[in-house]
């Protein structure tokens, strides 16, 4: 007697079990987020933007896929690199090695801009774009605007090209140079409206401790440059000084020590009222906020916050 062949364990039933497993070894590596990271590459594995849950049937090598990934965020890439994308505000960013990954606390820029910007926004600049983050979601979510993004790194322009052009070609564009110096075109871009930037800014003592970006982040995106980490800060300070409009708004991203000295920095520049830094969602100072005046103030004061 021939005995029918047995059934093969439901979907539900493997993904489950993998799950399980795979958190379990992630959390042995010292992921921080071992459920969501597996959860995130079950899904990889699968190749399905689907709920997991739905799935009648699983590819063939799902199990040899999910074991490539796995071994790749066990190893501490990051989880953006394995997938090859990350979200930022409303996009699903393209990401590669060498290029700096996007952080969802830089995604409060673009709030900041909208509360504190003042009269039209046509023209906005984001230096040091990196991926081109800031720049795209700047076109993604104030249609009509144009873009300037600025980037160093060859590498990191060209991916941010892809990136804006994804969202709109038309509106935005890249280009590459070092603000260190004198990009060529920078200073015809002027006058502009608002200045966005996510700048290096970690001090040459500050080693970041995560193995995540020690390993993967370029140290270039990372260093600041100085003593304090705030020679490519200053540098964003300077440009927007020169590019700005009366009125216009500069929002700058810095560590979370760095408030007074950004701040400070803003004032020694000159021609910025309404100096302020701002929080982000932990409640930690991460922002500079400044204003263009047309003038610098006749007493040399500055409305200051915080």
């Amino acid at each position: 007697m021939t005995l029918p062949p047995a059934s093969a364990p439901e979907p539900r039933h493997v993904l489950r079990a993998a799950l399980a497993a795979t958190t379990e070894r992630l959390g042995r590596a010292g992921v921080p987020s071992p459920s969501t990271d597996a959860r995130a590459l079950l899904a990889a594995a699968v190749r399905t933007d689907r709920p997991l849950v739905l799935l009648d049937a699983l590819p063939a090598d799902f199990a040899a896929e999910l074991e490539r990934l796995t071994a790749r965020r066990e190893a501490r890439e990051p989880l953006q690199l394995i997938l090859g994308r990350a979200p930022f505000r409303r996009l699903d960013l393209i990401v590669r090695p060498g290029v700096f990954i996007p952080r969802p606390e830089t995604e409060l820029a673009l709030d900041l801009l909208r509360e504190h910007h003042r009269g039209p926004l046509e023209h906005l600049v984001d230096l040091c774009t990196g991926s081109g983050a800031l720049a795209a979601a700047a076109l993604d979510e104030l249609p009509g605007l144009e873009v300037l993004a600025v980037e160093v790194d060859p590498l990191a322009a060209a991916l941010a090209r892809e990136n804006l052009a994804a969202v709109d070609p038309r509106r935005g564009s890249v280009l590459e140079g070092d603000l260190l110096g004198e990009p060529a075109g920078l200073a015809a871009a002027g006058p502009v409206d608002a200045i966005l930037s996510n700048p290096p800014y970690i001090p040459p003592e500050a080693v970041p401790r995560e193995a995540e970006v020690l390993a993967h982040d370029p140290h270039r995106a990372l260093f600041g440059g100085g003593e304090d980490g705030l020679e490519v800060p200053r540098a964003v300070i300077g440009w927007a000084r020169r590019l700005l409009r009366p009125g216009g708004l500069l929002v700058m991203e810095h560590a979370d020590v760095q408030g007074p000295s950004a701040r400070a920095a803003a004032r020694a520049a000159g021609g910025f009222s309404e100096i302020s830094t701002a929080a982000d969602l932990t409640g930690r100072d991460r922002f500079l906020i400044a204003r263009r005046t047309s003038a610098e103030p006749a007493d040399g004061s500055e409305r200051l916050t915080r």
